[in-house]
Protein backbone atom coordinates (compact mmCIF):
# COMPACT_ATOMS: atom_id res chain seq x y z
CA UNK A 1 0.00 0.00 0.00
CA UNK A 2 2.94 2.50 0.83
CA UNK A 3 4.71 1.72 -2.38
CA UNK A 4 1.58 3.73 -4.29
CA UNK A 5 2.31 6.92 -1.93
CA UNK A 6 6.14 6.71 -2.75
CA UNK A 7 6.51 8.52 -5.63
CA UNK A 8 3.93 11.24 -4.12
CA UNK A 9 5.57 11.65 -0.85
CA UNK A 10 9.34 11.87 -2.67
CA UNK A 11 7.66 14.83 -4.73
CA UNK A 12 6.53 16.04 -1.17
CA UNK A 13 10.40 15.87 0.29
CA UNK A 14 12.02 17.22 -2.86
CA UNK A 15 9.29 20.48 -3.07
CA UNK A 16 10.20 20.44 0.92
CA UNK A 17 14.02 20.22 0.25
CA UNK A 18 14.02 23.20 -2.30
CA UNK A 19 11.98 25.55 -0.39
CA UNK A 20 14.51 25.00 2.91
CA UNK A 21 17.63 25.79 0.30
CA UNK A 22 15.04 28.57 -0.83
CA UNK A 23 14.78 30.00 1.92
CA UNK A 24 18.48 29.77 2.68
CA UNK A 25 19.52 31.41 -0.93
CA UNK A 26 16.76 34.21 -0.77
CA UNK A 27 17.31 35.15 2.82
CA UNK A 28 21.06 35.21 1.98
CA UNK A 29 20.24 37.37 -1.42
CA UNK A 30 18.11 39.53 0.85
CA UNK A 31 20.60 40.55 3.63
CA UNK A 32 23.28 41.06 0.97
CA UNK A 33 20.66 43.86 -0.22
CA UNK A 34 20.11 45.27 2.78
CA UNK A 35 23.22 45.43 4.34
CA UNK A 36 24.75 46.21 1.24
CA UNK A 37 22.61 49.56 0.80
CA UNK A 38 23.17 50.69 4.55
CA UNK A 39 27.00 49.97 4.35
CA UNK A 40 26.67 52.33 1.03
CA UNK A 41 24.76 54.99 3.15
CA UNK A 42 28.05 54.79 5.47
CA UNK A 43 26.46 53.48 8.47
CA UNK A 44 29.06 51.80 11.13
CA UNK A 45 30.75 49.07 8.85
CA UNK A 46 30.87 46.94 12.24
CA UNK A 47 26.96 46.74 12.45
CA UNK A 48 26.75 46.48 9.10
CA UNK A 49 28.50 43.16 9.50
CA UNK A 50 26.92 42.29 12.68
CA UNK A 51 23.67 42.75 11.09
CA UNK A 52 24.72 40.94 7.85
CA UNK A 53 25.65 37.99 9.99
CA UNK A 54 22.66 37.91 11.86
CA UNK A 55 20.50 37.83 9.34
CA UNK A 56 22.68 35.64 7.01
CA UNK A 57 22.59 33.05 10.00
CA UNK A 58 18.39 33.73 10.52
CA UNK A 59 18.18 32.53 6.86
CA UNK A 60 20.36 29.33 6.86
CA UNK A 61 18.73 27.80 10.76
CA UNK A 62 15.49 28.43 8.98
CA UNK A 63 15.89 26.54 5.79
CA UNK A 64 18.29 24.26 7.64
CA UNK A 65 14.74 23.45 9.96
CA UNK A 66 12.92 22.44 6.54
CA UNK A 67 15.91 19.82 5.64
CA UNK A 68 15.77 18.54 8.45
CA UNK A 69 11.96 18.34 9.07
CA UNK A 70 12.09 16.59 5.71
CA UNK A 71 14.77 14.11 6.66
CA UNK A 72 12.49 13.15 9.87
CA UNK A 73 9.95 12.33 7.04
CA UNK A 74 12.09 10.71 5.07
CA UNK A 75 13.21 8.44 7.96
CA UNK A 76 9.75 7.48 9.29
CA UNK A 77 8.02 7.28 5.60
CA UNK A 78 10.51 6.15 2.94
CA UNK A 79 13.46 4.11 4.83
CA UNK A 80 13.27 0.18 4.49
CA UNK A 81 16.74 -0.60 6.06
CA UNK A 82 18.15 -0.14 8.94
CA UNK A 83 21.72 1.90 7.28
CA UNK A 84 18.95 4.39 5.73
CA UNK A 85 17.49 4.87 8.89
CA UNK A 86 21.07 5.14 10.25
CA UNK A 87 22.25 7.57 7.69
CA UNK A 88 19.39 9.62 7.57
CA UNK A 89 19.68 9.80 11.68
CA UNK A 90 22.91 11.25 11.26
CA UNK A 91 22.31 13.54 8.75
CA UNK A 92 19.41 14.93 11.41
CA UNK A 93 22.16 14.71 13.87
CA UNK A 94 24.47 16.88 11.57
CA UNK A 95 21.68 19.12 11.13
CA UNK A 96 20.68 20.06 14.09
CA UNK A 97 24.12 20.91 15.65
CA UNK A 98 24.52 23.16 13.02
CA UNK A 99 21.55 24.64 13.89
CA UNK A 100 22.62 25.01 17.08
CA UNK A 101 25.84 26.17 16.34
CA UNK A 102 24.41 28.88 14.07
CA UNK A 103 21.99 29.64 16.83
CA UNK A 104 24.89 29.99 19.03
CA UNK A 105 27.25 32.41 17.07
CA UNK A 106 23.55 34.81 15.71
CA UNK A 107 22.21 35.28 19.12
CA UNK A 108 25.38 34.95 21.32
CA UNK A 109 23.22 32.30 23.23
CA UNK A 110 22.23 28.59 23.17
CA UNK A 111 18.53 28.45 22.24
CA UNK A 112 17.32 27.09 25.75
CA UNK A 113 19.08 30.09 27.62
CA UNK A 114 16.68 32.50 26.04
CA UNK A 115 13.95 31.56 28.01
CA UNK A 116 15.84 31.14 31.39
CA UNK A 117 16.77 35.09 30.81
CA UNK A 118 13.24 36.23 30.03
CA UNK A 119 12.10 34.35 33.65
CA UNK A 120 14.73 35.95 35.44
CA UNK A 121 14.00 39.58 33.92
CA UNK A 122 10.54 39.47 34.41
CA UNK A 123 10.87 37.78 38.28
CA UNK A 124 13.10 40.89 39.33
Amino acid sequence: MIERFTPLISNIGFAVEAFGVLVIVLGILQAIAVYGVRYLRRRSEAAVYSGLRRDIGRSLMMGLEFLVAWDIIRTVVIAHSISDVAALGLLVVIRTVLVFTIHLEVEGRWPWQQSDQREQSSGS
